[in-house]
């Protein structure tokens, strides 16, 4: 393998390393960061030289824990940086909870100083509440999207694995880091060692800022049928304001009982059913993860009553959305 691999020659390199300043927020999700580290580490010993350094910072300057528990010892706190340092925000679980306003205030400064930051996974969150993404693309776990869509409204966000707009990189979280690295690293070194760097993690298929974070429809719900997978398309899109099951049907020049067994043979539910599951789901995400009120959720969600919202949620998730947003809140205050 050695051999194979030095047959060809690296650009030319400079002398200092690019150094990363990994900014690691309480429960950071291990594998994003993990993900990113690797990539450097594995780029400096493929090229035989020091193309990489990273150091590990955070509020304390002593340890913070990752989402699976593991405790990790910092380099040191949030202090001023070189002006080629690149920051690398990792956040995870309870992002909103763990921005606290001592990053937040970390951060403007040393945007305003021109270094480029980047957040992995939740970091994204982290990055828009300090007002660093403004005006420009980003994205975030998809399990997130519907919240940071409510509260970030100047942000153009995407469903990418990884975007990079100017000096501000956002990645959707797990393996995407891998992709967001691999990318810097052609840029800085070429394709060749990129390709490189995949090969030793055998990572087979490289994705770009085009390919989209979530699995097909087809895929998600294990049926390959082109209308079912668009009406699904369609209740996606419309949550705030639901489309009834006849026009549904009429988009995919179906009738409504045609568009009722289609439903019943695949998902055993019915249209209406399904839907609402949807935008009960993304009630859940906004309850859990936002200070948006009960009725602003329902509303969000296409209710336009929060006595029917109330209802319906209890029916499905066996609780109140009040019930839901206290329960949630007494957690975070643990």
């Amino acid at each position: 393998m050695s051999s194979q691999y030095s047959q060809v020659d690296l650009p030319t390199t400079p002398t200092k390393p690019r150094r990363f300043v990994f900014a690691l927020i309480p429960q950071f999700t291990l594998l994003s960061f993990a993900s990113a580290v690797e990539c450097l580490r594995i780029a400096n010993r493929m090229s035989k030289r020091p193309l990489y350094s990273w150091t590990l910072i955070g509020e304390g300057g002593e340890t913070v824990s990752c989402s699976a528990g593991t405790e990790f010892k910092l380099d040191a706190d949030l202090v001023e940086l070189p002006r080629d340092d690149t920051i690398i925000v990792c956040g995870g679980h309870d992002i909103q909870q763990f921005t606290s306003k001592k990053i937040l205030s970390w951060l403007r400064r040393e945007a305003r100083r021109g270094l480029p930051i980047g957040g992995l996974c939740t970091g994204a969150y982290t990055l828009a509440k300090a007002g660093l993404l403004d005006g420009k693309r980003a994205t975030i776990h998809w399990e997130n999207q519907d919240s940071f869509a409510e509260e970030f409204e100047e942000v153009e966000l995407t469903k990418s694995v990884f975007t990079i707009d100017g000096n501000r990189m956002t990645t959707a979280g797990g393996t995407t880091s891998i992709d967001l690295m691999l990318q810097i690293i052609a840029s800085d070194h070429g394709e060749t060692m990129a390709n490189w760097v995949a090969d030793q993690q055998i990572y087979s298929s490289i994705r770009t800022d085009q390919d989209t974070q979530r699995l097909s429809v087809p895929t998600r719900i294990g049926v390959r049928h082109p209308k079912l997978s668009q009406v699904i398309q369609m209740m996606e899109a419309n949550i705030e304001e639901p489309i009834s099951p006849s026009l549904l049907a009429s988009e995919v020049s179906m009738s409504t009982r045609q568009l009722e067994r289609l439903f019943r043979r695949y998902l055993n539910r019915s249209p209406k059913r399904y839907y609402m599951e949807l935008r009960l789901q993304k009630a859940r995400n906004l309850l859990m993860q936002t200070d948006m009120t009960v009725i602003n959720v329902a509303l969000a969600c296409g209710f336009a009553s929060p006595s029917h919202f109330s209802k319906c949620y209890r029916a499905h998730y066996d609780t109140t959305p009040y019930r839901e947003r206290g329960a949630q809140s007494a957690r975070l205050s643990l």
